[in-house]
């Protein structure tokens, strides 16, 4: 049996395992949050190292890519230095590729299922320069984007309309706020519990379409979402019953929902990490798209108010 656990900097109350075949292998999958506690993971990451298949860096990334250009964070190389045997995954080299799929799937949805089509729909992304390959996606699908980078990060009313702009404002922030400690950036621990607090409500009532980060949609997210399509990530059982109040038409995790829990992409990229008879460092992304395609992979697409 593979073992993969993802050691997240994010709260223990969204802790799960599970147990799942792929391909005839079993894989056992848990997620143990370290409540903002960055030392208690880096030390977790060392007593677990060579005793699973692979690691999830749940909570954090590496480092952000916008186009070709990466910037890696200084506060979490501390992690991937301290992570010598087992392979890890922090979601990077596979998002791209699921969230891609996501929106191609909820394109052929809509089409057979309503009879429409995401060209043109009015769009919110949380923010692009965090998750680059997802805002492009969606503008590729036709969406009619509003990035709220300024917003979401910054606290600034500031929009912005287009990807050549978002490459612009990464290559002016990034090489600053990459160097910041990371729970300055990103909420940690019991931040991620707080109920949402609804803000920026003009962006959010007119996107049909919501995607990002979910615990960036749901800090600001209104008490009513009718008829609205939210594309993310991570979600518990807890937190689609909060979308399903809401009214929320549409949760398209770009994850599968596995024993009512969609884990992030960090988990998934390194399933298959696992699933790899070779080094890591040999791994490309031919070879991640050649598993997702055999296993398959597939976004979870739920209706949860018709």
């Amino acid at each position: 049996m593979k073992k993969i656990v993802s050691i997240s900097v994010g709260s223990s109350s969204r802790d799960h395992t599970t147990r799942h075949i792929f391909l005839g292998q079993e894989c056992e999958i848990s997620r143990q949050g370290t409540n903002g506690d960055f030392q208690k993971a880096i030390e977790l990451y060392r007593e677990l190292d060579g005793k699973v298949d692979a690691f999830g860096a749940g909570g954090v990334e590496f480092f952000l890519q916008v186009e070709n250009k990466k910037y890696y964070f200084r506060d979490v190389r501390r992690i991937r230095n301290a992570i010598r045997i087992s392979k890890v995954g922090d979601g990077n080299g596979v998002k791209g590729l699921l969230e891609k799929r996501a929106f191609e799937y909820l394109e052929r949805y809509l089409n057979e299922k309503e009879g429409r089509s995401l060209k043109g729909l009015p769009a919110l992304k949380t923010t692009v320069v965090e998750r680059y390959s997802m805002g492009k996606a969606m503008v590729d699908a036709g969406l009619d984007v509003t990035f709220g980078d300024f917003m979401f990060a910054l606290g600034l009313p500031i929009a912005i309309h287009s990807l050549a702009t978002a490459r612009l404002v990464a290559a002016v922030l990034l090489p600053v706020v990459t160097q910041l400690p990371f729970s300055w950036l990103y909420p940690l621990g019991s931040e991620q519990d707080k109920p949402p607090q609804p803000k920026w409500m003009k962006y959010y009532q007119r996107s049909q379409v919501i995607a990002g980060d979910f615990l960036q949609i749901r800090q600001y997210m209104p008490n009513d979402l009718t008829g609205k399509i939210v594309v993310t990530n991570t979600t518990t059982a807890k937190n689609v019953e909060e979308l399903r109040e809401r009214n929320l038409h549409i949760l398209v995790t770009v994850t599968p929902r596995l024993e009512g829990r969609s884990f992030g992409t960090n988990v998934m990229e390194a399933t298959l990490l696992a699933l790899m008879d070779k080094p890591q460092s040999e791994v490309t992304q031919a070879d991640f798209m050649s598993l997702i395609e055999r296993i398959p992979l597939e976004p979870n697409i739920e209706v949860l108010n018709p």
